[in-house]
Formats: structure tokens, C-alpha cells, sequence
């Protein structure tokens, strides 16, 4: 998420009710509940709280107050990252790791099982496969 920043001294009073799933936000009085699809809080002792707020689908801009730094994110497009993440992958290793899964069964068993492995790779799950001198063990 890209994170736009307001100045420092951009201190406003903020208010957030959550019950149920559903959550209200108040910023110096003013319900913004409607304008925000998400929010985060982040607070580190003897500093003023860091709320940043996701704009819901459609908003081009807001007003914000508060006792909080407020920044506006952006939201994050997993695309690149995803690029970057595959351009890295060894089309061999690849191979032999999804052939040697356990759970290739199926009509689309070996596209499941690539999947599965790239999914595994991508959470930095790497244990299960073992490469001595080009050969899996």
C-alpha cells in the first residue's frame, strides 16, 4: 500500500466505534465512516497514534481531523510483486517440485499441484523441497 503523508503537526481528534463487523469513524466529529473501506492503527509509546485509512471505491477525496498522524493509503496492486515473484522461478524446479507433491490427483492435477507449490513458495515455505546438484531429494 502506497501511504500518502499529512504533516506532523497534522494532530487531529479521532473517534472509532467497532461492533459486529461494522466499525464507525468519527474525525474531529465528523463521521467519515462512508468515505473509508478500512483503516489501521498503529501506535508506538509516547507518540501519537498513526491511523491510516483506505478510501472506499469510488471516493476522490476527504477531510480528515484528529489525534492521530492521518494518512491516506492507497491500495496495493499485487501484480508487480507477482511478476517479480514468478520471474524468479525455476521452470525445472518447478516441475519436479509439483510432480513429486502428494496431492496431484484430479482432472487438473498437475496444474492444482503447481499451484499449490507456487502458493507454498510464495508464504516462504521452502522445506520440502531439497535440490542436490540439480537433482530433488
Amino acid at each position: 500500500m502506497e501511504i500518502t503523508d499529512t504533516p506532523p503537526a497534522d494532530i487531529r481528534q479521532v473517534e472509532i466505534t467497532a461492533a459486529g463487523g461494522e466499525a464507525s469513524l468519527l474525525v474531529d466529529g465528523s463521521d467519515c465512516s462512508n468515505l473509508v473501506s478500512g483503516f489501521t492503527i498503529h501506535h508506538r509509546s509516547g507518540e501519537p497514534a498513526e491511523l491510516v485509512v483506505q478510501l472506499a471505491p469510488g471516493t476522490t477525496a476527504a477531510t480528515f481531523d484528529g489525534e492521530a498522524r492521518v494518512f491516506v493509503g492507497v491500495p496495493y496492486e499485487p501484480g508487480p510483486a507477482a511478476a517479480h515473484f514468478l520471474s524468479a522461478i525455476d521452470a525445472g524446479l518447478l516441475e519436479k517440485a509439483a510432480l513429486a507433491r502428494p496431492d496431484i490427483s484430479g482432472p487438473h492435477g498437475f496444474t492444482a499441484a503447481v499451484l499449490a507449490q507456487l502458493k507454498q513458495w510464495a508464504n516462504g515455505e521452502f522445506d520440502q523441497v531439497k535440490e542436490t546438484d540439480g537433482f530433488l531429494s
